[in-house]
């Protein structure tokens, strides 16, 4: 089915900005420190949630002045959709884990089903220690798991469908600099 790239132009033009890039920026400063304090001299394995981590670990691995090893995992519930289905394990870690500290990083934690899967395997993958770092939470109390937040957060976001940094609209916009909700979603 083509995509209609007219009302992928307008949901950005229409869309609220929660997040702007100088916001988004300073929560990446302020995690990376987070981090930095919590990780460094623990040799992390940090793994990127594709698609949406992608950009949070562009730009926030850069800022970690520390040794680590990074690679990525695929898992996703959404594909192109607007709503979660169940787990898709595409691409499955494939490091030695045992007795490893690791670092997941992804786009943002709405309900955490996806997120807590990931974990979960990691921890069953013998890693010592498994965090997560997410740029957006989204505020509500739908959680999978009750109190549910990664341990390095960015911005807390309103529950809306968010797109930019990560999150995406349909297939696009996760290149979007700052943190946007859609019109009527």
């Amino acid at each position: 089915m083509p995509v209609d790239m007219d009302e992928i132009i307008r949901a950005r033009e229409e869309a609220d900005c929660l997040a702007d890039a100088t916001t988004v920026d300073a929560a990446l400063a302020r995690m990376a420190a987070e981090i930095t304090a919590q990780l460094a001299g623990s040799n992390p394995m940090v793994y990127t949630v594709m698609n949406g981590g992608l950009i949070l670990a562009g730009r926030i691995l850069p800022r970690l002045p520390f040794p680590l090893e990074v690679s990525y995992l695929h898992a996703t519930r959404y594909g192109h959709a607007l709503k979660g289905t169940q787990l898709d394990w595409r691409v499955r870690p494939t490091s030695d884990l045992r007795g490893r500290t690791v670092l997941v990083l992804d786009d943002i934690l709405d309900e955490g089903h996806t997120l807590h899967a990931i974990l979960q395997y990691l921890r069953a993958e013998g890693a010592k220690e498994v965090l997560a770092a997410v740029l957006a939470h989204k505020v509500h109390d739908r959680k999978a798991y009750p109190g549910m937040r990664a341990d390095f957060t960015g911005i807390d976001v309103a529950d809306r469908f968010l797109f930019g940094c990560g999150m995406d609209y349909k297939g696009y916009w996760r290149n979007a600099p700052g943190i946007y909700a859609v019109k009527g979603l």
